[in-house]
């Protein structure tokens, strides 16, 4: 590409990647360098700064512009088709020019219900229509899916160029004016909301969120003060061998949903020959209805830092990267505090604790795509790509981030690590049940009293977890298990116990940890339609039963809702069943694997669509 880029972006990307030595990493051109690669595979290596690259981009005028994305281009040695393709692929970047500030108001499940219709209806009146600029200028707003603020719903996000991006919840018309004022300096910074977690209990009942209200989350000492990096001490005292048995002996089973063994995992890690080792959390939180790693990264960041580096050395690793949801402004604001407050007191680098061991964390930030929860889409963006799945086997562990062996875990699960080290293994696995270990956290949300991040051990029946939030404020209709790719149980389904085995033989699923209440009054057609084109829109498109089965199921819904069926309702109800069929057997990861969960349990569980069944 020709266009060449303003000043400001210049000078952003060369402050974000330093400034270029030659004409080959992207300064002036001359004499014969431009015929000769000086240090060319050094350049090409540094693709996996092209997102963060045009993160700066977005940040400094609020689209991607072509001039832009050329300088880019030449400073990383990534050809422009390519970046296209990358900044074209996430919901967050622009390619083309819009408005400085936009609002992103969520109307996914939680907000759906809880009042996000009509702040969209009120801000078409005071803002203007949706996707046009605002009368006073500079601002506009669009319709989002799940920001991960389902506890406070309504939410919005605001992506400001030169100024701080603001996510807040309880969402009005005022507060949208208020973040996009021209001269507004609204930040994150005391969007701290109390959380409900420790009205449940005494303080001394939690493991998880013992810190969450009661520690500064900015102050490292504070930290330390409440039993931080104590874990990380006794890691590195009885050794990686030990530590991994100590894991394994609590039978930690991974909070993502797949529920995988994490001390199998990280003995898989650490005996692979090949070097050097990668270890990532995946804090790309984008499950509609999750919220509980937003709230720890929020209100406890160093547990997370703690944790990973506890991965990190125990499987041999020097390099961990946390992928944090672009969504999350001050959850990514507390983390860079915490990493950078580590390294400065020696828990992070090259010497930690005096030890000679060396680990180090960088944050890097997603751009609004869902699949990027998959572990080997979030290879390729961490890579600087498309965050399309990849093929397996080969296995993370064998072959991931950047071709070498890697070890992945969200939040939660790593967090559990600093319990499983501080009480012991066989302690930890005391708690729950047989086949399902140690505390979990639960995300209430909907038609909830209070609703909030839950913490109980495995074992505590549906019912009561509800009631620990304060119970149903108007009836229970349906309650959805797991998010949008887990499924609907009725109310006469409070007494099963929530835990993976009892998950795996009554035909539901804990997921991440979604317990999300729909009222008497809540139309379950339009619940499910929307879950339909949620996939819709975040299918990667990369495998076809996914890319072609997420369209065709939403297409059957509205042609059923609008009573212009193919056939009879039956055949419809059929067809839906084919594709669901599809899409589980055939896709290449759970995406397209889950699409079709709820919408499937819906239509069973209440009768959608068939005479008597529920609205």
């Amino acid at each position: 590409m020709d266009a060449p880029p303003s000043e400001e972006e210049r000078t952003a990307i060369d402050a974000h990647l330093g400034l270029p030595e030659d004409g080959w990493s992207g300064g002036e051109r001359e004499g014969d360098t431009h015929r000769v690669a000086r240090s060319g595979r050094a350049e090409r290596e540094q693709r996996h700064l092209l997102i963060e690259a045009l993160h700066v981009l977005q940040a400094e005028i609020g689209w991607i512009s072509p001039g832009g994305m050329n300088y880019v281009c030449r400073r990383l040695s990534v050809p422009p088709a390519e970046a296209f393709g990358v900044a074209s692929f996430y919901a967050m970047f622009a390619t083309e020019e819009r408005p400085k500030t936009v609002v992103h108001v969520c109307d996914d499940l939680a907000c759906r219900v809880l009042g996000a219709r009509e702040l969209c209806a009120e801000l078409e009146t005071t803002v203007g229509p949706e996707g046009t600029e605002s009368p006073q200028g500079g601002a506009t707003w669009h319709r989002s899916p799940c920001l991960g603020m389902c506890e406070q719903a309504p939410a919005i996000l605001a992506q400001r160029a030169g100024r701080a991006d603001v996510a807040l919840g309880g969402a009005t018309a005022a507060s949208v004016a208020a973040v996009i004022a021209p001269g507004s300096t609204m930040t994150c910074a005391g969007a701290d909301t109390a959380p409900q977690t420790w009205e449940q209990s005494t303080r001394a009942e939690l493991r998880l969120l013992r810190r969450i209200g009661h520690a500064d989350p900015l102050s490292i000492d504070d930290y330390r003060s409440n039993g931080g990096y104590e874990a990380l001490y006794r890691a590195l005292e009885i050794g990686p061998e030990a530590t991994i048995a100590e894991v394994k002996d609590a039978k930690l089973m991974g909070r993502g949903g797949a529920a995988f063994p994490t001390g199998v995992k990280w003995e898989a890690v650490a005996t692979q020959p090949a070097h050097p080792h990668y270890y990532v959390c995946n804090a790309d939180e984008s499950e509609p209805g999750t919220f509980k790693d937003r709230l720890i990264m929020e209100l406890d960041p160093f547990a997370v830092v703690e944790s990973l580096t506890i991965a990190g050395v125990t499987t041999g690793c020097e390099q961990g990267y946390i992928y944090i949801r672009g969504e999350y402004p001050l959850a990514t604001e507390r983390l860079r505090n915490a990493i950078d407050e580590a390294r400065r007191h020696g828990f992070l680098g090259p010497d930690i604790m005096g030890r000679g061991i060396t680990f180090d964390i960088e944050l890097r930030r997603g751009a609004g795509a869902y699949i990027c929860g998959e572990e080997t889409a979030l290879f390729n963006s961490l890579e600087g790509k498309r965050g399309e799945p990849r093929n397996k086997p080969p296995f993370p562990v064998q072959r991931g981030l950047f071709g070498k062996p890697t070890g992945i875990n969200n939040v939660e699960t790593l967090i559990n690590v600093l319990e499983v080290l501080r009480i012991g293994g066989a302690a930890y696995a005391e708690l729950g049940s047989e086949g399902s270990t140690g505390p979990r956290l639960f995300c209430l949300s909907g038609h909830i009293a209070r609703p909030g991040v839950y913490e109980t051990e495995h074992g505590a029946t549906l019912g009561e977890v509800i009631a620990m939030a304060g119970g149903p404020t108007n009836g229970i209709k349906a309650i959805l298990l797991g998010g949008a790719a887990g499924g609907f149980v009725g109310a006469d389904r409070l007494d099963v116990p929530l835990t993976f085995e009892d998950a795996r033989a009554g035909g539901y699923t804990l997921g991440s940890g979604v317990i999300m209440v729909f009222g008497e009054d809540t139309d379950l057609v339009d619940t499910i339609l929307r879950i339909a084109r949620f996939f819709r829109d975040e299918s990667c498109g990369q495998c076809v039963p996914c890319r072609v089965g997420t369209v065709r199921q939403e297409e059957a819904i509205h042609r059923m809702i609008a009573g212009r069926t193919i056939g009879s309702m039956a055949d419809e109800l059929l067809l839906l069943d084919d594709i669901a069929k599809v899409m589980r057997d055939a896709s290449i990861c759970g995406l397209g694997q889950t699409a079709a969960s709820a919408v499937q349990s819906a239509i069973s569980t209440f009768g959608l669509f068939r005479e008597g069944g529920a609205a």
